[in-house]
């Protein structure tokens, strides 16, 4: 345990963005298996809808520094394909 004033404030820092970066992380989740979900049903609009969603959702995570921008890239880009072979 820290025993330095600095340190101790630190951890409390630490935590509150690993709490903010989970929550985030979740919701870009749920956006994608959303996607998942309408693309195994062969539902396109709700595929397209889910998707603007989930591109939506992964690029703020990616703006925010959570995700690497080609991580971002390449998780929009695997989610469009699955919906582009809906048509």
């Amino acid at each position: 345990m820290a025993n330095i004033k600095s340190a101790k404030k630190r951890i409390k820092v630490i935590e509150t963005k690993t709490m903010r970066n989970k929550a985030i992380k979740s919701a870009v989740k749920t956006a994608i298996k959303k996607v998942d979900a309408a693309v195994a049903a062969n539902d396109k609009d709700l595929a397209i809808a889910n998707l603007r969603a989930a591109v939506s959702e992964i690029s703020k995570a990616q703006s925010k520094g959570i995700y690497h921008k080609n991580t971002a890239a390449r998780k929009i880009s695997r989610l469009t394909v699955a919906v582009n072979k809906l048509a």
